[in-house]
């Protein structure tokens, strides 16, 4: 009876670990990013390909970096979100055209609006990659040292503007 006893225990402990992580919630993993310096880029612009943006454009300023593509059915969710906050005034967008075509973004922002200040074009992926991207839409606050306060994964929704990112833009603005 006793040599049964090891194995059942191991047993239980892999279930409770399973059952832990089954409960958990995929948008709710900690970005190693936070309250770190964001990486650095420079590449071009989505609607001007002989001018580039670079991380350091826009230091001084609280902003959001909204990490999007044509072919993210996802963006399509969250973007009437993103130009309602754009039209406010809040706070400004800047987005991260990631892993797309340029036509393709560019016909995208033309038949569904363009909240963003500027677009950054990502073709391969580099710059989605060194901010821990790994689906799209993602959206990073980052305040006016360049340093990442929050990372928003999967659509902005409504209720994650009022409860969650406005706030913390309001907060970054008032600190000096």
């Amino acid at each position: 009876m006793g040599r049964y006893l090891i194995p059942l225990g191991i047993f239980v402990v892999l279930v409770g670990f399973l059952a832990v992580g089954l409960n958990l919630n995929p948008r709710e993993v900690p970005s190693p990013l936070i309250d770190k310096p964001a990486p650095a880029f420079s590449v071009s612009q989505l609607h001007q390909a002989d001018k580039t943006i670079a991380r350091d454009d826009l230091k001084g300023k609280v902003w959001l970096l909204n990490v999007w593509a044509s072919w993210c059915v996802s963006c399509r969710q969250e973007h009437p979100v993103l130009v309602d906050l754009a039209k406010s005034g809040a706070v400004p967008i800047y987005g991260l055209n990631y892993k797309d075509q340029r036509e393709a973004g560019l016909k995208w922002l033309a038949e569904h609006g363009n909240p963003y200040v500027i677009s950054a074009f990502d073709h391969d992926g580099r710059v989605g990659i060194d901010y821990g991207v790994y689906g799209v839409p993602e959206t990073f606050l980052i305040d006016k040292a360049g340093v990442i306060r929050y990372k928003h994964i999967g659509p902005v929704t409504p209720d994650a503007l009022k409860d969650i990112i406005l706030p913390k833009v309001k907060e970054l603005n008032a600190a000096s």
